[in-house]
Order: C-alpha cells, then sequence, then structure tokens
C-alpha cells in the first residue's frame, strides 16, 4: 500500500494498525517512496530479560573486580615512595 506523506497526516493511526498487521505501507513524496512503516520487533520475555540482566551483572562484576587490582598498580608510575607525585 502506497500513501502520500499528505494523507499519511490524516490517517496515521490506521497506517501504523496495518503496519504493525504485517501490511507494507509505504509512504511517498511527490509520487516517489520515500519511507516504509515497519513494526518493531517485539521485546524479549520476562524471563529472557531477567537472564540478560544477570549476565550483565556477572560480566560487570568480574570486569571490575580485573580493574580495580590494575588500576591500584597504575598509580605506582605516578607517586614516589614518598607519596608524592614524580
Amino acid at each position: 500500500m502506497q500513501v502520500s506523506v499528505t494523507d499519511a497526516k490524516a490517517q496515521l493511526t490506521d497506517l501504523v494498525r496495518r503496519a504493525e498487521a504485517g501490511d507494507e505501507v509505504v509512504l511517498t513524496r511527490h509520487g516517489r517512496p520515500a519511507v516504509r512503516l515497519v513494526p518493531v520487533p517485539s521485546m524479549r520475555g520476562a524471563v529472557e530479560r531477567r537472564a540478560l540482566r544477570e549476565e550483565l551483572r556477572r560480566l560487570g562484576s568480574a570486569k571490575a573486580a580485573a580493574a580495580s587490582a590494575s588500576a591500584a598498580r597504575s598509580q605506582d608510575d605516578l607517586y614516589g615512595d614518598d607519596g608524592l607525585p614524580r
């Protein structure tokens, strides 16, 4: 289905519903295709989102633990034995 941008303004709600239902909706400018309305893929389920959050937390914790040790050693080059900047 092709609709001019001007006409689409008046029927946007209907066009969005059609696109969500799987119809191809193309908006045209001066008779030439300009954009296509497509549905956004559905969100992941609650179980998948929870598993993803847990995996990100685990990876973040591991990275933070590894970084804290190296961050402390990196200061050795900045300060002398007296604790003052070199």
